[in-house]
């Protein structure tokens, strides 16, 4: 990749991961389209191409929570143990037996538009004093992570902008599942990657990342992610639920209009 590529995979990451890191979406999932649209990375290597991007940018906002000491409890590791085997089955069946990515864009589109819809409403007509929904029980949250990490596996996108509006809604603080859900995205990043390598070595076609894409997109989302969490604590618990809402929404909306086109 030319210089000029590569400038602007930093200056996407970086953008990417600053408004999205607060609320614990990685960003992927807005990376992805731009992926297709943009640089043109063909199909299915667009898959380990986020999932390189989500390796090399996590550690920015996972050291950023370290140190403020929210990165840890029972929640991340619910996270991770559902999602670790999740995208194991996904990329195995990203390669082998993936659905084509219309029926993908409109799955998205079906689940992100209202479930952002839905967030931005009981943020602003918030129930009653008194009246509040009980979190998921841990059994339904590793469910959930399972399915999410399937999913992520699939098309590499964060687990966070699924299980991140599922939890909040839920009454789960954003401060709580936002680093929960970036240690379980940088975790399956990993394993999903290494998954693609494997899987690289016996079939044929664009199976392997983009590296320079990827890379470039991930140190911007380095710096940004880091940004991003050191920027969370100063944001008030309505504002960061309307943003995870709003990014939800436009994530739909942005796949619904992809798909009819």
């Amino acid at each position: 990749m030319e210089w000029g590529p590569a400038t602007a995979g930093v200056a996407v990451g970086m953008l990417i991961a600053v408004v999205t890191a607060p609320v614990g979406v990685s960003g992927a999932v807005f990376l992805l389209p731009v992926q297709l649209s943009v640089f043109a990375v063909p199909n299915p290597a667009v898959t380990p191409t986020n999932l390189l991007y989500n390796v090399v940018a996590g550690p920015g906002a996972l050291l950023r929570h370290r140190r403020a000491g929210t990165l840890g409890g029972p929640l991340v590791r619910r996270l991770v143990l559902g999602t670790l085997p999740g995208v194991v089955v996904g990329a195995v069946v990203r390669v082998f037996a993936v659905p084509g990515p219309y029926v993908f864009r409109l799955l998205v589109a079906a689940l992100m538009l209202p479930l952002g819809v839905w967030l931005i409403v009981r943020t602003l007509r918030p129930a009653p004093t008194g009246v509040r929904r009980p979190p998921p029980a841990p059994r339904t949250v590793t469910g959930l992570a399972l399915v999410v990490g399937v999913v992520g596996g699939v098309y590499g996108i964060g687990g966070g902008s699924i299980l991140g509006p599922v939890l909040v809604g839920r009454g789960v603080p954003v401060a709580q599942v936002a680093p929960a859900a970036l240690a379980s995205t940088f975790a399956t990043s990993v394993v999903g990657a290494g998954t693609y390598a494997l899987l690289s070595l016996a079939s044929t076609g664009s199976i392997a990342p983009d590296w320079s894409l990827g890379l470039a997109c991930g140190l911007g989302g380095l710096l940004g992610g880091y940004l991003g969490a050191r920027l969370q604590p100063h944001l008030p618990e309505t504002l960061l639920r309307l943003l995870l809402g709003t990014l939800a929404t436009a994530l739909g909306a942005l796949y619904a209009l992809d798909a009819l086109s």
